[in-house]
């Protein structure tokens, strides 16, 4: 019939009122499968929008501006949640051993990838670089699984305490490797030309200012709970979830206008606040509230990834990728996170677990997603696609094992 026209804005709306809605409808229904809810907003997607003959979307390649600040929300809202989880935020034993993973084990990933990417591969050193950057950061969004459990509940697992820190923090610090990839693009592969201007702002003053502009807004919104309703009063998840927004959003908005980072920001303003909130009354419904909003946005993100896999991906997908997707996943990971945690008193068994659920996801599409829209990358498309290659046997591997190893886990009293 002529007077019905179907706009593809609208079917993409109908598509994911009807994920978010498989997402709030059947939790424990995923939960108790071996398949994650991630893999299967991924799946729907492609079953559905494969039919399409043209792709819905614009290219995350040729307009990577929506794509990173989706990413961006996904990844802040779950920093601020990982950080609502630490016990203990600020002891040494909540730090002992992810501390090693993000002196050890970060840079050696980035080093591992970015010579894969450049002599391997044959990418541009820019190219390589920005591959070894944005692989390096575990994902906070998608380690939901394996992260330590909500701030009401006691967790003593030294194994998910580890993953959640790491997680947490090597999404900030990833920052300026990858500006060091932008400046590589923009100014050329030789050091001379960026190195200090790197060293000194990229590297120095983004982490130091975004460490204590997230300090001190976690310090002053943790002073702003006598201002809220009583713990009884109705009105309390309500303002709660205003709290958890704004704990989230301040910090970031704050240290990007100061040109600093943001994620380093939200994550210690979330510690801060945990660590000031001895009492306990408005954690549990502050975080319950950021994991919400963290499950609609995977609902989201993985639904538009799915819409780019059932198109563009079609074109530039390389069957190489598949086994350079093992290398980083299998091997490359497991062996430099083993490495960190040589000589620790942690059991060979926990370190391997540690070691090889280094999950790779939103915080890695943000950061490609961040670099395509500062600078352009020679074999963009192809690095874009690689990535995605990545993430999703990442999301397999990780998200089909996750639930036994840790159940395994749980049995020998982690």
């Amino acid at each position: 019939m002529d007077f019905i026209q179907v706009d593809t804005y609208d079917l993409i709306l109908l598509f994911l009122g009807v994920a978010i809605l498989i997402a709030s409808l059947f939790p424990r229904f995923l939960t108790k499968h071996v398949v994650t809810a991630p893999i299967v907003y991924l799946l729907l997607a492609i079953i559905v929008f494969i039919f399409f003959e043209d792709n819905p979307l614009p290219g995350f390649t040729k307009d990577p501006y929506w794509g990173k600040r989706l990413t961006e929300m996904g990844v802040i809202i779950s920093l601020t949640s990982a950080g609502l989880k630490l016990r203990n935020p600020f002891s040494w034993r909540t730090w002992q051993y992810s501390f090693r993973l993000l002196i050890i084990t970060m840079p050696l990933t980035i080093i591992a990838v970015f010579f894969l990417g450049w002599i391997g591969l044959g990418f541009a050193p820019a190219t390589a670089m920005l591959l070894g950057a944005v692989i390096a950061p575990t994902d906070p969004v998608l380690a939901s699984d394996v992260q330590t459990s909500s701030p009401s509940k006691k967790d003593n697992s030294h194994t998910r305490l580890a993953l959640t820190t790491e997680a947490g923090l090597n999404d900030g610090l990833a920052f300026p490797f990858t500006n060091l990839a932008i400046a590589m693009a923009l100014l050329g592969a030789h050091p001379s030309n960026w190195f200090w201007d790197w060293l000194w702002m990229d590297f120095f003053y983004k982490i130091i200012a975004g460490t204590l502009i997230g300090w001190t807004s976690g310090w002053l919104l943790y002073k702003t709970i006598p201002l809220f309703p009583k713990p009884k009063s109705k009105k309390l998840a309500a303002s709660i979830g205003i709290l958890s927004l704004s704990l989230t959003l301040i910090p970031y908005g704050l240290a990007e206008i100061a040109s600093s980072y943001g994620f380093i920001s939200v994550f210690v303003a979330a510690c801060v606040f945990r660590n000031q909130e001895k009492s306990g009354k408005y954690l549990e419904t502050l975080h319950d509230f950021s994991e919400e909003m963290e499950k609609i946005l995977i609902v989201v993100l993985f639904s538009l990834v799915g819409i780019y896999l059932s198109h563009e991906f079609i074109d530039d997908f390389q069957w190489y990728m598949v086994p350079t997707a093992f290398l980083v996943v299998m091997l490359i990971r497991p062996i430099s996170g083993y490495l960190a945690l040589i000589q620790t008193p942690l059991p060979q068994k926990k370190r391997w677990i540690i070691a090889f659920f280094g999950i790779r996801g939103i915080g890695s599409l943000y950061y490609v997603l961040y670099a395509f829209n500062q600078a352009d990358f020679e074999q963009q498309a192809e690095l874009f696609a690689l990535l995605l290659v990545i993430i999703v046997f990442s999301l397999l591997i990780h998200g089909l094992s996750a639930k036994a190893v840790f159940d395994w886990l749980l049995k020998k009293n982690n």
